[in-house]
């Protein structure tokens, strides 16, 4: 997978493009429209699922979440629409940010969630603030420890029924 990066313009925050995906911050404006139930022309039809608008409600407590280092819709390349999100949980903790993501019912099984969450955990390992990428998952999703092995990330523990996972950035430990 090649992953480039580019900005709309020198003050929009940086977009990711991966082979099938475009990793873009969400706008405000969509946020409220998944607040609102409104739908727009540039969802796929199962957009927005349970997950993006919990994303939503917490972009008024967490505005950072907008900005280059937070929250991305996940566009399919060849149709241009909105198949999920995928974010990092900004500012990091000593080092580690947390990744999360979700994809629509009807784009699972694709290898979409993969492709966004090692696109986006490469993203975060190159800024000088991470030194390495976290995610939990439930035990009772395997398909979501699938995605993340895929990515590249290693099981390190297990809390009760969360399964704990990260990657370390080149040239730097896992903590």
């Amino acid at each position: 997978m090649s992953t480039s990066s580019s900005a709309a313009s020198s003050s929009a925050p940086e977009q990711l493009t991966t082979e099938r995906l475009v990793l873009r911050p969400w706008t405000t404006a969509e946020a409220t429209a998944v607040l609102g139930d409104i739908r727009s022309a540039h969802w796929a039809d199962d957009f927005p699922a349970e997950g993006d608008r919990v994303i939503a409600g917490l972009f008024e407590q967490h505005p950072a979440w907008f900005g280059e280092h937070g929250h991305r819709l996940i566009i399919e390349r060849d149709s241009g629409l909105v198949v999920g999100s995928i974010g990092l949980f900004w500012p990091p903790t000593g080092g580690i940010v947390e990744i999360g993501y979700g994809l629509v019912a009807s784009r699972r099984g694709r290898g979409y969630a993969t492709e966004a969450t090692r696109a986006l955990a490469d993203f975060a390992l190159a800024l000088p603030e991470v030194h390495t990428v976290a995610a939990g998952v439930e035990l009772s999703n395997p398909a979501s420890v699938r995605v993340l092995e895929k990515a590249g990330f290693h099981r390190w523990t297990t809390e009760g029924d969360v399964a704990r996972f990260r990657m370390a950035g080149p040239d730097r430990h896992e903590q």
